[in-house]
C-alpha cells in the first residue's frame, strides 16, 4: 500500500512538472517570438538596428508606420502616398514596395509593434567630445558674397586645376565658373533642374541633374555632354541621380559614365557606355537605393580600375565592384551600417601608409524619417588589412556630419581631416558645423580638434579642398546652402540673411608661413 501510494505520488509529481514545463515553454516562445519577429522582417533586406539607437516616440510615430506600410498594414490613417501626384503614385506602386496585403498577420505585428515600443528608451544618451576644438590659426577665413541676391543655393562645388576657378551648380540648373583673381562669374549652361555635379573627362565636360531635390520616385533626372563637337544629353530618365565619375575603366581610350542614381525608395549604380556610333548603352552595375558617391581604385592591384560605391538608403555601406572583363563587375559589400546612421560621404586614403587605401567615412544625414541628434553620428577611419577586409579603428563623434576632406594640410606627412555638418545643434553648439582634426599621432588615433568663429556666418553644405591661392597648400573652401533641412533659431537665420555669403574660403597659410 505503501509502494502504491509512493507511486501515486510520483505520478502527479511527474505530471505536474510536465505542466510547469510546458507553461514554462509557452512563456518562452511568446518572449522568443517577438525577438524572431524583429530578426526576421527588420534584417531581410539590411541590417536590424538597434532598437536603442532611436527614442521611442520616433519609433512609435515615423519608423513604425512606415515599417508597417512596406509589410501591407495601414494603420491610423497613414497613407505612404500622401501629398504623391497621380503619376508618382503611379511610378510608386510600380515598385512595389507598399504591398496591397499585409505581408505578416494582425497578431504577429501588434507583438512586434509592441516589442519595439516597450524596449525603445525615451530619449537618446547624447555624446558631446570631451575636448573643445581651440580656434583655427593655420587656415584664414575669407568670406565670399558672388552676387546681390539673397540666399545661396549651391548643389555642385568643384575645383577646375587646369583654370584654376571654383565651379558652382544650383538648384536653378545654372553651371557657373568663378574667377577669383578678377573677382568675376561666368555662367557655363543652364539646365532644366539642379545640377548636381560637372565633370571633365577626356575631350568633354558632363553636367548631372538630379531632377527632383526632394525625395521622388520619379525618373527625371539626366547627365548632359557639353563639347565643341556632339553636345547632347548622354542618359535620361535617370532616378535622382546625385554623383558622376567619368573614367576610362577598360583603357580603350573612351570615358566610361558612371552614375550613382540616388533614387528613394528605389535606386542604382549605372554604367554608360559609348558604342561606336556615338549613341550611349545604360547597363545596371548595383540594384540598391541611396548610391551617393563612387570612385575608381585598383582595389586587388590586377591592373584594372574597380568602383568603390558608398550607399545610404536602408541597406548602408560601402561595396567593391571589382572590374572582369568586357566591363562586368562582381561586388562585395566590405562595410555595412545600421539604416539609421545616415551614411553621407566618404574618401579613400592610404592612411597608415602601408600600401593600401583606407577608406574614410562620415555618419550624419539626418533628413528622413527619425531626426534627433545622434551619438553615433560622426566620422570613422576603417583600416584595410590588405585583403580588402576592412576594420573600423576611430570614431570622432560630430552631429550631422556630412563632408568629410582627407589631406596632410599641414604637410607632416600623416592624414588631417575637415568635417562639415549639415544637421548640427543649431540651439545649442552653432558653431560646431565645421571641425578641421590635426593629426598629431596616426599610430594613436590622436587628434586636436579646431574650429573657426566663421563657421556660423552660413549654412554650409559642400566642401572641397585646393589650392585656391596658388601658394603651394591645400586650402578649403566651402559653399552654402539656404534651404533649412532641420529647424534653425531665427536669430541665425536672420544673421545668415544680413551676412549673405555664398562660399567661403579657408586659406592655409602654412607656405606663407614657411617663406
Amino acid at each position: 500500500m505503501r509502494q502504491k501510494k509512493s507511486s501515486l505520488f510520483l505520478g502527479y509529481f511527474m505530471g505536474l512538472m510536465a505542466v510547469l514545463l510546458f507553461l514554462s515553454s509557452c512563456s518562452d516562445q511568446k518572449k522568443d517570438k517577438p525577438v524572431a519577429l524583429y530578426k526576421t522582417y527588420c534584417a531581410s533586406c539590411h541590417i536590424a538596428p538597434s532598437i536603442n539607437d532611436l527614442p521611442k516616440s520616433i519609433w512609435e510615430n515615423a519608423i513604425l508606420p512606415e515599417m508597417g506600410a512596406r509589410m501591407g498594414i495601414r494603420e491610423n490613417g497613414f497613407d505612404p502616398y500622401k501629398g504623391m501626384s497621380f503619376t508618382e503614385q503611379a511610378a510608386m506602386l510600380q515598385t512595389g514596395i507598399y504591398p496591397p496585403k499585409p505581408l505578416i498577420s494582425t497578431e504577429d505585428w501588434q507583438l512586434l509593434k509592441q516589442y519595439i515600443i516597450d524596449m525603445a528608451p525615451d530619449s537618446l544618451a547624447l555624446t558631446e567630445n570631451s575636448i573643445e576644438p581651440m580656434e583655427l590659426v593655420q587656415f584664414v577665413p575669407r568670406p565670399i558674397t558672388l552676387d546681390a541676391k539673397e540666399g545661396a543655393y549651391f548643389t555642385h562645388l568643384s575645383f577646375d586645376r587646369e583654370t584654376n576657378q571654383l565651379n558652382l551648380g544650383d538648384v536653378y540648373g545654372n553651371i557657373v565658373s568663378y574667377d577669383s583673381k578678377n573677382d568675376t562669374v561666368l555662367r557655363i549652361a543652364r539646365f532644366r533642374s539642379p545640377v548636381v555635379d560637372y565633370d571633365q573627362g577626356t575631350d568633354a565636360s558632363y553636367a548631372t541633374m538630379i531632377g527632383s531635390l526632394a525625395p521622388s520616385a520619379l525618373n527625371n533626372g539626366a547627365v548632359f555632354k557639353l563639347s565643341d563637337t556632339k553636345p547632347g544629353p548622354v542618359a535620361d530618365g535617370l532616378h535622382r541621380p546625385s554623383n558622376t565619375l567619368v573614367v576610362d575603366l577598360n583603357k580603350d581610350g573612351k570615358d566610361e559614365i558612371v552614375v550613382s542614381e540616388y533614387g528613394d525608395l528605389t535606386g542604382q549604380l549605372s554604367l554608360i557606355v559609348e558604342k561606336a556610333d556615338g549613341t550611349y548603352a545604360k547597363q545596371l552595375l548595383l540594384n540598391q537605393p541611396g548610391t551617393i558617391r563612387v570612385l575608381a581604385r585598383d582595389m586587388d592591384k590586377d591592373g584594372l580600375a574597380d568602383l568603390v560605391v558608398s550607399t545610404s538608403q536602408g541597406d548602408e555601406g560601402i561595396s567593391i565592384l571589382f572590374q572582369q572583363e568586357d566591363l562586368k563587375f562582381r561586388a562585395d559589400k566590405v562595410l555595412r551600417f545600421s539604416p539609421v546612421y545616415g551614411t553621407s560621404w566618404f574618401e579613400m586614403i592610404d592612411y597608415d601608409g602601408d600600401g593600401d587605401d583606407d577608406i574614410i567615412t562620415v555618419n550624419g544625414d539626418n533628413a528622413d524619417e527619425s531626426y534627433v541628434l545622434k551619438p553615433y553620428h560622426g566620422l570613422r577611419i576603417h583600416l584595410n588589412d590588405g585583403n580588402n577586409q576592412f576594420e573600423e579603428k576611430y570614431f570622432y563623434p560630430f552631429y550631422g556630419a556630412t563632408r568629410v576632406l582627407a589631406n596632410d594640410f599641414d604637410k607632416d606627412g600623416d592624414v588631417d581631416f575637415a568635417v562639415l555638418s549639415t544637421f548640427p545643434d543649431y540651439t545649442e553648439r552653432p558653431l560646431h558645423t565645421f571641425v578641421y582634426l590635426e593629426n598629431k599621432n596616426s599610430n594613436a588615433f590622436e587628434f586636436t580638434p579646431f574650429g573657426i568663429e566663421q563657421s556660423n556666418w552660413a549654412p554650409w553644405f559642400l566642401m572641397e579642398a585646393c589650392d585656391y591661392d596658388q601658394d603651394g597648400d591645400d586650402d578649403i573652401v566651402l559653399s552654402a546652402f539656404s534651404i533649412g533641412f532641420t529647424a534653425v533659431p531665427e536669430d541665425l537665420s536672420a544673421y545668415w540673411k544680413e551676412k549673405n555669403l555664398d562660399i567661403m574660403v579657408l586659406e592655409n597659410k602654412l607656405m606663407t608661413n614657411f617663406q
